[in-house]
This record gives C-alpha cells, structure tokens and sequence, in this order.
C-alpha cells in the first residue's frame, strides 16, 4: 500500500485481488481507504484504477500531491507484458484518469531495464521529481534512480 496523511485523514491506495486466472496468475487493481487514525480503515471496495482488457495487474502505487492534483504512478501487465509503470491523476484522490503515456520513462534500448520496469517510488527533493525503480526480473540487477523533466 501507499499511504499519506491529508489534513486530518489518513488516505491510503493499496493492491486488491480479484481473482485467480491459474494457480500462477492473479489478477489485481488499485482501491482506496481512508483513516481518521491511521490504524482503523475504511475500505468501500472503491476501485482507484480498474483493470482494461488484458490487463492481470496493477501493482505497488506511489501518489504525490502536487500543485494541487494528486498524482500517481503504478506498475501494470497488459496483454502478457512484462510490468510497465503507468501514471494517474485525480482532483479528489479518488476518481483517477490514467495517463499512462505520461508516466515519464519507458524501456530503455538495452541493459538492465530493457525488459521490464515496475515498482516506482517518486520522490520531490530540492525541487526536482525522483523516481527510483526496478528493472529486469523484478529488479534482479538492483534498481535505477531516474531525474524527471518537466
């Protein structure tokens, strides 16, 4: 899960099974909760970012809210992929348009992240966006610290 607190409400986005394809292959999305406390949750059921079609998992989300809009970025399988990181944004925390064109990094040519990248942390220091990832295999190599442009 991914958890912070906004005002006097805890908010968290945390992974939620679905069902089970096979033995191996789940399928999961993204749900929200809130908190007053931080320990006792609310959990509607409310489905953050659904699955498309094709798509087994939705995966370790990361939100920030900046300049007034809460943003987020997730790992997804689509169509028998490795894992991408996708990106969403939201007014409300809640209703989230995904804009996955705009996570702000794809594969690269060759090397460790060639493959496959998942499991975004982003970060605000001195003023400048951080992402740290993983690569191939799930990181299996280390993971990578990219600078975003904006």
């Amino acid at each position: 899960p991914f958890v912070m607190k906004m005002d006097d409400t805890w908010k968290m986005w945390y992974v939620s099974g679905v069902k089970w394809m096979n033995p191996d292959l789940p399928i999961y999305n993204i749900k929200y909760a809130e908190s007053l406390d931080g320990v006792h949750w609310n959990q509607t059921g409310r489905v953050c970012i659904p699955n498309r079609d094709g798509e087994t998992a939705l995966a370790r989300p990361c939100v920030l809210f900046d300049k007034g809009i809460y943003k987020m970025w997730y790992a997804y399988k689509h169509n028998g992929k490795a894992y991408r990181i996708g990106y969403a944004e939201s007014d409300n925390g809640v209703d989230w348009t995904r804009l996955d064109d705009q996570a702000g990094i794809d594969l690269s040519k060759s090397g460790w992240d060639s493959e496959m990248i998942e499991y975004a942390y982003v970060f605000i220091h001195n003023e400048k966006k951080y992402m740290i990832y993983n690569g191939n295999g799930y990181g299996v190599s280390g993971f990578g610290l990219a600078v975003m442009d904006e």
